[in-house]
C-alpha cells in the first residue's frame, strides 16, 4: 500500500497538462475568436430555444429533430409555471383523440396518442420535480468523540 500527497499545485498542473494535451489534438481553428456573425449565431440559437411550455435543450447548432412537435421531445425541459398550459394541451389531445376515433382517422389517432404520451410524460416530469423540491434530506448532528490523546 502506497501513500501519495496531492497538494493543490499538483492538481492544477496536472490539469493545465491535460487542457494542453487536449489542445494539441484539436485543430487551432477550434480555439479562434468567432466571428460577430458566429457569435451571433449562438446567442440566436438559445433564444429560440424558449418556448411556451419551457426550454428546448438541444445542442447548439443542431436541427429540432422532432420537427417542432416539443411535446413529444424529451429534449423539452417543462417550466413548472406551464403546468396548467400542459395539462390544457393533454385534455385537448384526448378530445381529438374522442373525434378521431370516432370519424375513423386511425393514421390522425396513431399520431395524437404519441403526443398524447409525450405531455403525460412531461406531467410526469412535473410531478417529480416538485415532490423532489419538497423532499428534506435529515443529515443527523454531528457527534463529537474525545480525541485519543486526552
Amino acid at each position: 500500500m502506497g501513500y501519495n500527497a496531492v497538494y493543490p499545485s499538483d492538481a492544477i498542473e496536472a490539469h493545465r497538462a491535460f487542457i494542453a494535451r487536449r489542445g494539441s489534438l484539436r485543430s487551432s481553428e477550434e480555439y479562434r475568436t468567432p466571428t460577430n456573425e458566429e457569435w451571433d449565431a449562438f446567442l440566436a440559437h438559445f433564444e429560440k430555444r424558449k418556448l411556451s411550455l419551457g426550454t428546448c435543450a438541444r445542442a447548439f447548432g443542431t436541427a429540432c429533430i422532432h420537427e417542432h412537435a416539443c411535446v413529444r421531445c424529451s429534449l423539452l425541459r417543462p417550466e413548472p409555471s406551464q403546468r396548467d398550459r400542459l395539462t390544457e394541451i393533454r385534455d385537448n389531445l384526448l378530445d381529438r383523440i374522442a373525434e378521431a376515433q370516432r370519424e375513423g382517422w386511425l393514421g390522425e389517432v396513431e399520431g395524437l396518442e404519441i403526443s398524447l404520451a409525450g405531455a403525460e410524460e412531461k406531467l410526469v416530469q412535473l410531478d417529480e420535480q416538485a415532490s423532489a423540491a419538497q423532499t428534506v434530506t435529515h443529515l443527523g448532528l454531528p457527534t463529537f468523540r474525545p480525541r485519543p490523546d486526552k
